[in-house]
C-alpha cells in the first residue's frame, strides 16, 4: 500500500490531498478572498489555515501513514490525472482577469452567471493561426461594460453569456492543433476547464472528428492537493524518487 500526500499552494488557494494506490481519500481546499482594497497576503493566509486543512484531510481518510510527500510544478502536474491518455492535446485554460469572484473559480462563476444571460453582446473575434489575442477582448469589455451596465443595455449575466462565446475561438485553435498533430484526444485541464459550456462545445468538435474528450469537474480542475499526490504516486511507481534532504522549492 502506497499512501501519498500532496500540498497545493497557489496565489490564493491552499489544498491538501491524500491518495492511496491511486484512490483519492480526501481533497479539502480553501480559497482566500482579499477584503476590498487590500493586497493579497498569500503567506499569512496559507499558514493560518494549513493545519486546519491537514486535520480535515486526516479525518475522512482514516490514515496518517504518509509514505511519500512530493512537491511538483503546477503546470507540469495539471495533466497528471490524464497521463493514461495515449496522445492528447492538452488544453490548459487560464481565466480572464475580471471582477467576478475567484471562489471557487472564475470559470465556474462565469458559467453560473452566463446561464442567466439572455442578450448577446458582440465581441471581437480574432484568431490568427494558433494565436488568440484575448487582451483586445478584455480591453473592449472594460471600456464598454461600464456604459452598457450603467445605461441598462445589458446585465452582468449578459456579459458573462457573451464572454462564453469566446470558447468558439478556443475550440477553433484546438481543432487546428489536432489536425496538425494527428491527435484524436483532447484533455481539458485548468480552472476554467470545469466550465460545462466549454466542455460541451469541445465535445461537439471532438464528436464531429471522431475524437475523444477527457474532462473532469471542479474537484480536480481547480487547484487541489490530489493532483499533486497523483503526480507523486505516478513518479514513485516509475522509480523517480527524490530524498527529502535533496528536494527544494522554487518560489516565484
Amino acid at each position: 500500500m502506497t499512501v501519498v500526500i500532496g500540498f497545493e499552494g497557489s496565489a490564493n488557494k491552499i489544498g491538501v490531498g491524500i491518495i492511496r494506490d491511486g484512490e483519492v481519500l480526501s481533497n479539502p481546499r480553501r480559497t482566500y478572498i482579499t477584503p476590498p482594497g487590500q493586497v493579497l497576503s498569500t503567506h499569512s493566509s496559507e499558514s493560518s489555515v494549513i493545519l486546519g486543512k491537514l486535520r480535515q484531510l486526516v479525518e475522512p481518510a482514516h490514515s496518517v501513514l504518509f509514505e511519500l510527500d512530493m512537491l511538483l510544478r503546477l503546470c507540469v502536474l495539471r495533466h497528471q490525472p490524464g497521463t493514461k491518455v495515449r496522445f492528447s492535446l492538452i488544453y490548459y485554460n487560464f481565466h480572464l482577469h475580471s471582477q467576478i469572484s475567484n471562489d471557487p473559480s472564475p470559470g465556474y462563476n462565469i458559467e453560473q452567471m452566463a446561464k442567466k444571460g439572455t442578450k448577446y453582446i458582440d465581441l471581437p473575434y480574432t484568431v490568427k493561426g494558433m494565436d488568440v489575442p484575448f487582451s483586445g477582448i478584455l480591453s473592449y469589455i472594460e471600456d464598454a461594460a461600464h456604459k452598457l451596465l450603467s445605461t441598462g443595455q445589458c446585465t452582468p449575466e449578459d456579459l458573462c453569456f457573451s464572454l462564453q462565446t469566446l470558447f468558439a475561438m478556443l475550440v477553433e485553435i484546438t481543432e487546428r492543433a489536432m489536425a496538425h498533430c494527428g491527435s484524436q484526444e483532447v484533455l481539458i485541464v485548468g480552472g476554467v476547464g470545469c466550465n460545462l459550456r466549454l466542455q460541451e462545445m469541445m465535445g461537439v468538435m471532438c464528436k464531429e472528428r471522431g475524437a475523444q474528450l477527457f474532462a473532469t469537474d471542479e474537484r480536480f480542475c481547480i487547484d487541489n492537493g490530489a493532483m499533486i499526490a497523483q503526480a507523486g504516486w505516478e513518479m514513485f511507481r516509475s522509480g523517480h524518487v527524490t530524498e527529502l534532504s535533496d528536494s527544494w522549492i522554487t518560489q516565484r
